[in-house]
């Protein structure tokens, strides 16, 4: 079975029924939506794919945490077709279906926000879960202003592309909304020479503080928007201790925190969410967004906030014709449950302990192997020049993909300089092909160094 296979590659890459795909490509897309990889996907078990051609890889992408209980399980299969021989769509505006309420019921029990009545929403992507909880943290509070961080990847759309640190994924589609502002997101790898972490907590706490004094005073600000470990940005864990320092701030001007759990949710961190963590701390936050693994590939989102929140919201300002689509729904509650049943959050963490182990065997014997750092199973390796200079490698993470991609390991970079090599591989992963990807992406980093 397609699931238990390791990676084999048969055909030069990319394969001749790959390459003519790929040229039709480029002909009926925008050049601008990138072809990443030498494959055409033909079909996907587990952690494994199979190209047009035969090749096949060991997906540590995961559609980009998408896939956490892998492609094509079978019981996804079943429910998501079982409700389309119902209906396909109900729209709740209109007309109720009971999987959304089932689904919202689930979350609500699960999600940690607080405040003990929750009520959720959905929508289609994780951009849409963002900014809606932006439009709802500002009809609760009747401010304006938001705060986001430096590193942030938030989606595409305009508030979110504005929200988003990075410009590449912006460039000239201006003029943006406004009311958006941004602070130093505590980034201790690369944070103030010769601090230790509790005086580069203090540090960026108090960059916080200076966008009360230099953009937006705190009773102008709605909601401080955090992701618990930056995606796009490099795999960045925010360290407890300044997450703890950002609850308060919000305790005590009436701001809310939402934590945008995209990326970070559904078992990816050891936890259902990393927000399972703030909980424990001490410091949940008001509103938590998700997507990605929620539905196995269906596109959903959701936001997730206390009755009191949602409740002081003004109608009509939410919603959406496919938000909490059927088939979404019955996909999402499906996932959910073999998360709880098949214990994945604790096999993430017996994944996570085992690539962490091989990381940092890495990172002493390779100059080039700056940092490894993450949350849970979500896990990323910096490449640098040298470790004493921490200059960004990106050429060698490029070459290191490449090398990897034609051996049968799919990996992807990330990063403010593009040099962080990032794991999302499934939860499904069997121990062997753990072991087969560390072997090929050794032998690539060997081979690009």
């Amino acid at each position: 079975m397609l699931k238990n296979a390791l990676p084999k590659i048969t055909t030069p890459l990319p394969g001749p029924k790959a390459k003519a795909i790929i040229d039709r490509r480029k002909e009926a897309m925008p050049g601008a939506i990138k072809c990443a990889y030498p494959c055409v996907i033909s079909r996907g078990e587990g952690a494994m794919l199979e190209d047009v051609d035969g090749n096949i890889f060991l997906d540590w992408i995961g559609g980009v945490g998408v896939l956490n209980i892998g492609y094509s399980h079978p019981e996804l299969i079943e429910a998501v077709k079982a409700q389309s021989e119902k209906y396909f769509h109900a729209m709740m505006n209109i007309v109720t279906h009971e999987g959304y309420i089932r689904l919202a019921e689930k979350m609500n029990e699960i999600v940690p926000v607080k405040g003990a009545k929750r009520k959720t929403m959905f929508a289609n992507s994780g951009a849409e879960a963002d900014e809606n909880a932006v439009k709802i943290a500002k009809s609760y509070t009747k401010r304006p202003n938001i705060i986001v961080f430096s590193g942030a990847f938030h989606g595409r759309t305009l508030l979110t592309a504005c929200m988003t640190s990075k410009k590449a994924y912006a460039a000239g589609i201006g003029p943006f909304p406004d009311g958006v502002y941004r602070a130093d997101f505590p980034y201790l790898y690369r944070g103030p020479k010769g601090y230790t972490e509790d005086e580069a907590i203090a540090y960026y706490i108090e960059k916080l503080h200076k966008v009360f004094e230099e953009a937006s005073p705190a009773e102008y600000v709605a909601a401080i928007v955090v992701e618990p470990v930056q995606g796009e940005g490099g795999f960045v864990p925010a360290p407890i201790e300044w997450v703890k320092a950002v609850r308060h701030i919000c305790d005590e001007y009436g701001i809310l925190l939402i934590a945008d759990e995209v990326q970070t949710g559904f078992a990816r961190s050891g936890r259902m969410f990393v927000s399972n963590y703030w909980e424990e701390a001490g410091c949940a936050p008001d509103i938590i967004t998700t997507a990605k693994s929620i539905a196995g590939g269906i596109p959903l989102s959701a936001v997730t906030a206390s009755e009191e929140i949602f409740d002081n919201v003004r109608a009509g300002i939410i919603g959406g014709t496919y938000g909490g689509n059927p088939l979404a729904c019955a996909s999402a509650l499906k996932v959910i449950e073999i998360i709880e049943r098949d214990h994945l959050c604790d096999r993430s963490l017996e994944i996570a302990g085992k690539c962490r182990k091989k990381f940092e065997e890495w990172k002493a014997k390779y100059e080039v192997v700056g940092d490894v750092r993450g949350i849970g199973c979500m896990l990323g390796m910096e490449f640098v020049t040298d470790k004493q200079s921490k200059e960004p490698n990106a050429k060698l993470v490029s070459d290191i993909v490449s090398k990897a991609a034609q051996h049968g390991l799919l990996i992807e970079s990330a990063g403010v300089y593009g040099n962080v090599i990032r794991f999302l591989c499934p939860l499904v992963v069997t121990d062997e092909q753990l072991e087969s990807g560390f072997g090929i992406l050794q032998s690539a980093i060997e081979a690009s160094i």
